[in-house]
């Protein structure tokens, strides 16, 4: 196989979560949450594959009539903050109509902005401010079930850090402790698999290991600010 079909292969590989973000759009509409948690879970997992294979197999030289770049942030916006947005809005778990509607106005047009910031990477491959990664919040929403006040809380609290100098890791491409990033990642990603095959009663193990996951992946890039790095 030459190198421009196999750089070709990859471009296609990152499309098909255009795919899955349209599975879950459908199964979000006829509120079937749990699955369209299991194919956004999915395009999570090629949103995590397909960057090492574009940089392995050297896309932008061997298939450069293709924007890689674009077409991944067209699909992460999808999967990341609109069709996980619409779930939150409509899940039932505000008491209040009001605040469904300030959280999906913050988080849609935030997570925008945000997304087309030319400054939203740092040099070590971390991502400066809440990456807009709402589709990993969300889940953790339905799972948990929180009071409605503490989601509204939260959601302000993350768009607000979209434009703060606070960092966020990025589990592949961030160097500074991978060999606890990635196992945590894949941790919080089979959390979250089994969460939403569960229909979100995956048992307390399940949940522990969500929560604190998510916690860690919350922090860690704060964390690495606050402690200096050895040289």
């Amino acid at each position: 196989m030459t190198n421009e079909l196999r750089a070709l292969f990859v471009h296609l590989f990152t499309a098909t979560g255009a795919v899955f973000a349209m599975l879950a759009m459908l199964a979000a509409v006829d509120g079937k949450w749990s699955t369209m948690f299991v194919w956004l879970v999915i395009a999570f997992i090629v949103d995590g594959i397909d960057g090492p294979l574009a940089r392995k197999y050297n896309v932008k030289t061997f298939a450069p009539q293709y924007d890689g770049y674009l077409l991944d942030l067209i699909i992460d916006y999808l999967t990341y903050v609109f069709i996980p947005a619409f779930a939150l809005f409509k899940s039932g778990l505000f008491d209040k109509d009001w605040t469904g509607w300030v959280c999906i106005i913050v988080i849609t047009f935030g997570s925008v902005i945000y997304f087309v910031d030319t400054r939203m990477k740092t040099k070590d491959n971390s991502f400066s401010g809440f990456p807009g990664c709402w589709n990993m919040v969300i889940l953790v929403f339905f799972a948990l079930t929180p009071n409605f006040w503490i989601i509204l809380g939260i959601v302000i609290a993350l768009t607000l850090s979209m434009f703060l100098p606070v960092e966020f890791i990025h589990p592949v491409r961030t160097k500074r402790w991978r060999l606890i990033n990635l196992p945590i990642a894949f941790l919080w990603t089979l959390c979250a698999g089994l969460a939403a095959w569960a229909d979100f009663d995956p048992g307390p193990l399940v949940l522990i290991g969500l929560t604190l996951s998510s916690l860690y992946l919350l922090f860690a890039g704060i964390l690495m600010q606050i402690l200096p790095q050895n040289n």
